[in-house]
């Protein structure tokens, strides 16, 4: 295969997986989960709102 050096130095796995692992990972705080749920709903409640009322739309234009 062509550059093959260059490609194991780009995609060097066991480096990564090793840089991974030393991260220490940060424990969630008392509230975190909370305010995870209410960004979600923030962010994905008036799409699927949006959605519903194109569906709902759709029909209504056919049964009429």
């Amino acid at each position: 295969m062509f550059f093959r050096k260059k490609i194991e130095r780009v995609l060097d796995v066991k480096a990564i997986e090793e840089r991974h692992a030393k991260e220490e990972k940060v424990p969630l705080e008392k509230h975190d989960l909370l305010a995870m749920l209410i960004a979600a709903g923030i962010v994905f409640l008036p799409v699927l709102l949006i959605l519903i009322g194109i569906v709902y739309g759709i029909m209504w234009l056919f049964i009429r």
